[in-house]
């Protein structure tokens, strides 16, 4: 009987004896009772929007347990640009996954894996520049990063790594040392891994000026601060690499000046130091460009990308030149599931998604429908100015709202309104999720970020936005 079954009667029958499995113990603990599970079992360092559970996800909705939908503003952290179990991604993995999941790309690589190779052809039209010829993938964004310090230090030969204030790259112990976005991802952790000095970013907000500074004015003191750095701090010839986001992205969504980075390439070049671009969050179309370093045509010498690069599969990479990635010896690189081969395959379909799908024109499109709305509402007088600042690119946006006391001693009084309501974006971000709509916050200003799907469609910005308004208006009048 066996031998007469079709094979694809063959492949259904463990799927159906997992489902069937799956069901059982769903009967055995009640949905109702799932999210007190998670209260009790699941680590208290995890924090967590909301407290419910998500069964499923479509396009940019997800479904909470009892059926509630919830419009995703938060693209999973950035991660699913292309929108929930997109068919063509989700697709290509569930393929590859009954071809081969796990093809021993590791350490001690055994072969080659088609999936792997094949993204790699995929991404090399892509790259900000022609020079970035070598990957090397690995799981998370943190993995990633830290692997290019270990290239940088490998190709200079030295070991210091200059980060810029406000930057965030990671939560694993060498990560959390090149994170400077937040004290609460190191703080009683130290010592952190030596070697890493700290810049002003271009920001006003880091510099102690006003939002009506200007970026030369920014740039300037900056150039300043890292001339005075490697002075004071860090010689040049000390000094292995430095990392900059694109797009701060926990820092509050604030771009890169592109004369700023143009600045860190002369630098780079006169020193024999590295350029690593962390793309990680802003990559992928997110800032309206295949990876927002384009917008100031700066070429990395290392660039780390993750989270929108394989849709929500886990997988990251470095992408270097040939010349610098041959400095390292075989097997100083690798990890047990670096490249994985479902991963992969969801990442090659990402690449045809972002090219044939008019995902880039869609992200212009709704920026301008976003910010334009954005902007009428920080002119608003029902809204009473509570809205500082609009920022950000493409669909990777950031409004922060005044704030009556300062969040840093000596902070600059111009993002200052004693009349402002207290914790502005905690509070409308969780009204926004209490009226539907996934939302968050980031920095340690009063900063609520906008981070939709690509794809979102010009219905469901329009959706977002009235959602958000109203929350706007509810905390204003609660005061």
């Amino acid at each position: 009987m066996l031998a007469s079954r079709s094979p694809a009667r063959a492949l259904r029958a463990p799927l159906l004896r997992t489902r069937n499995r799956a069901a059982l113990h769903t009967s055995a603990l009640a949905r109702s009772q799932l999210a007190d599970f998670g209260k009790e079992h699941v680590v208290r360092g995890l924090k967590r929007v909301t407290d419910t559970v998500m069964e499923s996800g479509n396009g940019s909705w997800v479904t909470m347990e009892g059926g509630r939908k919830l419009l995703d503003f938060t693209a999973g952290i950035g991660v699913v640009n292309f929108g929930h179990c997109h068919p063509l991604i989700s697709g290509a993995a569930a393929e590859q996954a009954m071809k081969i999941v796990h093809a021993q790309t590791t350490q001690s690589s055994i072969a080659f894996s088609r999936p792997y190779l094949e993204l790699v052809e995929a991404m090399i039209p892509l790259m900000p520049d022609p020079s970035l010829d070598s990957f090397f993938f690995w799981n998370s964004g943190a993995e990633a990063i830290e692997a290019s310090v270990k290239l940088a230090r490998a190709v200079t030969k030295r070991q210091n790594v200059i980060v810029m204030q406000g930057g965030f790259h990671g939560r694993t112990f060498g990560a959390m040392a090149l994170t400077r976005s937040k004290t609460i991802y190191s703080v009683g952790q130290g010592p952190l891994m030596p070697g890493v000095f700290a810049t002003p970013f271009p920001y006003w907000h880091q510099l102690g000026l006003t939002p009506a500074a200007t970026e030369k004015e920014m740039v300037d003191m900056c150039t300043y601060q890292l001339e005075l750095l490697f002075a004071q701090q860090s010689a040049p010839s000390d000094t292995a690499a430095i990392l900059i986001e694109s797009v701060l992205g926990e820092g509050g969504y604030v771009p890169a000046p592109p004369a700023y980075l143009a600045y860190l390439r002369r630098v780079c070049d006169e020193h024999g130091i590295l350029l690593i671009v962390d793309e990680v969050q802003s990559g992928w179309g997110r800032t309206g460009k295949k990876f927002a370093i384009e917008h100031s045509g700066v070429r990395p010498d290392v660039m780390v990308t993750a989270k929108g690069l394989a849709n929500g599969f886990p997988l990251s990479a470095i992408v270097t030149r040939k010349e610098l990635a041959d400095k390292q010896a075989p097997g100083t690189m690798g990890g047990t599931y670096n490249g994985n081969a479902v991963s992969c395959a969801a990442a090659i379909a990402v690449t045809k998604v972002i090219q044939t799908e008019q995902i880039l024109e869609n992200v212009a499109a709704r920026s301008e429908q976003l910010v334009s709305a954005l902007k009428a509402m920080q002119a608003d007088p029902a809204l009473k100015g509570i809205i500082a600042d609009v920022r950000g690119q493409g669909l990777m946006i950031g409004v922060e709202f005044f704030s009556p006391a300062p969040h840093v001693p000596g902070d600059n009084a111009s993002n200052l309104r004693p009349s402002a309501p207290e914790n502005l974006a905690a509070r409308i971000a969780q009204k926004c999720v209490d009226s539907g709509m996934l939302i968050l916050t980031t920095s340690v200003y009063e900063v609520i970020r906008f981070i939709p799907m690509l794809n979102v469609s010009e219905e469901e910005m329009k959706h977002g936005i009235s959602i958000f308004k109203a929350a706007c208006e509810e905390v204003v009048k609660e005061g």
